[in-house]
């Protein structure tokens, strides 16, 4: 145990790199996260009220972006996406190695999943609270901004939780392929050089990353649940 102990105070990798290598993963993180939000957001929106007896019934569009879009972005393996959206990383922020890089592969990934929660979540909201509102005279999109989204509060802050935790693991896929923080430093020390220590060290930074994001997510909806 001491000789572990010691062998974790002056490996370089965890006194030097390990701070970067956590910075790096909460960038990867807290962008990927702020941005499928911004997107998956407005898209499970549209596949709940475009889907048959919606709001806004569309079977053309709940098709296109339903059973194409979304449906075939979640069939890929997360890995193979990373590796065929480097030309887009490369275009879109101007390199395809580095946290910023990643974030766009992870953003890309998990759009199409918190999509579906999304739309999962808005299905619990009760049909008779968007007949009410209509029968008041709300328009859709009174209706979706006042009584879907309010109502689903619960379930979409839920959602919002379980993309970020997954985003947290696909992270450290991400630092495999030049994505950077905690998954290449586990990879390139723990892997590589042979060196336990420092895989031991980034399983438990990201388990406790992970509580830490879940017992806030679930304190969260704690809150905002009013039912």
């Amino acid at each position: 145990m001491n000789e572990l102990l010691q062998s974790l105070l002056t490996n370089p990798a965890i006194t030097t790199a390990l701070g970067p290598a956590i910075g790096e993963t909460l960038v990867m993180v807290g962008i990927s996260a702020l941005a499928t939000v911004i997107i998956g957001l407005p898209l499970g929106v549209v596949l709940f009220v475009t889907q048959p007896g919606g709001l806004a019934a569309n079977r053309g569009v709940n098709l296109v972006l339903g059973s194409i879009v979304v449906n075939i972005t979640r069939s890929i393996p997360f890995a193979i996406l990373m590796v065929c959206l480097i030309p887009v990383s490369r275009v879109l922020v101007g390199t395809a190695i580095g946290p910023q890089a990643a974030a766009v592969s992870l953003t890309i990934g998990c759009i199409p999943f918190f999509a579906r929660l999304v739309e999962a979540g808005l299905r619990e909201v009760q049909p008779g609270k968007v007949d009410a509102a209509h029968a008041m005279g709300s328009t859709r999109l009174q209706t979706i901004w006042k009584v879907l989204l309010p109502e689903a509060l619960p379930s979409l802050v839920a959602s919002i939780t379980t993309t970020v935790v997954a985003l947290i693991g696909y992270s450290a896929m991400a630092g495999l392929i030049g994505g950077g923080g905690l998954g290449r430093l586990a990879y390139n020390y723990g892997y590589q050089r042979f060196q336990p220590e420092v895989m031991i060290v980034v399983l438990i930074i990201l388990v406790l990353l992970v509580q830490l994001v879940q017992v806030a997510g679930d304190a969260l909806v704690r809150r905002v649940d009013h039912r």
